[in-house]
């Protein structure tokens, strides 16, 4: 696995969804759950999306922006990126080493 976990690692886990949505720019909480819920088909309950958000944040993963409209929206920070990054190509082996011993690709580095 990656350097960096964190508890960091559910497919459907609710930080990566958060630093996903967030890897396409800046989003407030609506926004967020709109996205996942989109991307993802994941519906996040709001305890979830902001219990997850309060996680990130004090972990420097993401970093909230000045206040629009009532609205407080969150971009995801260079450690948040390279965390995603470390999660997907953590996600992508087992994908890989699921669909060989499946037999559905030629090889994959084990």
């Amino acid at each position: 696995m990656g350097a960096f976990t964190g508890g960091l690692r559910r497919l459907n886990d609710p930080p990566i969804l958060i630093l996903a949505s967030l890897a396409s720019g800046p989003k407030h909480g609506h926004a967020l759950s709109k996205d996942v819920q989109q991307f993802a088909g994941v519906q996040l309950s709001p305890g979830t999306l902001y219990g997850a958000i309060t996680r990130l944040e004090e972990l420097g993963l993401i970093e909230a922006l000045a206040v629009e409209e009532r609205r407080r929206p969150y971009r995801i920070t260079q450690s948040g990126a390279a965390a995603l990054a470390s999660a997907a190509a953590d996600m992508r082996r087992i994908a890989d080493v699921s669909e060989h011993r499946l037999g559905r690709t030629p090889r994959v580095a084990l």
